[in-house]
């Protein structure tokens, strides 16, 4: 199972590499980078629990921000369902996460600065907004994917809630990265 997952990962960072690989070539269109999209910030390391909750809250609240503006301006029922589930899901996790720093961590001053990882979609509506969005999203889906690994796979986790946590989010957005990527190999 390790195994599997850690092969999972590796071809998950290699996609990865693919997705930043296709967003810095030159070109319009579809398949090139426009103007003010995916500015990746790095993937983020974790070293402990504390750590994982304060990367992991802004994260979500990128994705629950680009969600919002997706459902709004998507053609596609498909999209706005997904963007529904993500606001829902991670605005839910956000507030757990919230609950977990002021229970656990009351006294520790937050001085993390989140650098975006997902692009600018002001003006985006139908094909290209969803394009452009699965494209970041994926990418920023692998972030989440690989801080939550990291807090088991190193054991970082000093409470079982934020365990559970780690492994939901790493389950459920590994299996949505496979979905954005069928639905880009369908659709464009």
């Amino acid at each position: 199972m390790k195994r599997n997952l850690i092969i999972t990962l590796i071809i998950l960072a290699i996609i990865g590499a693919g997705v930043n690989f296709a967003f810095a070539q030159s070109g319009s269109g579809m398949m090139g980078m426009g103007p003010g999209r995916m500015s990746p910030g790095m993937m983020e390391s974790v070293n402990s629990e504390y750590e994982f909750l304060i990367k992991m809250i802004p994260h979500h609240e990128e994705a629950v921000a680009n969600a919002k503006i997706l459902r709004e301006n998507t053609n596609r029922e498909k999209m706005r369902e997904f963007a529904a589930d993500i606001i829902e899901v991670q605005n839910s996790e956000i507030e757990e996460m919230e609950k977990y720093l002021a229970e656990w961590y009351p006294d520790r001053v937050n001085n993390y600065q989140y650098q975006p990882m997902m692009g600018d979609y002001e003006g985006l509506t139908g094909e290209e907004l969803d394009y452009y969005f699965l494209e970041d999203m994926i990418f920023h889906h692998m972030g989440a994917v690989m801080m939550s690994q990291q807090l088991i796979m190193q054991r970082l986790d000093e409470h079982r809630e934020v365990y559970l946590l780690a492994r939901s989010i790493r389950d459920s957005q590994h299996q949505e990265i496979f979905m954005m990527r069928d639905w880009l190999d369908s659709w464009y």
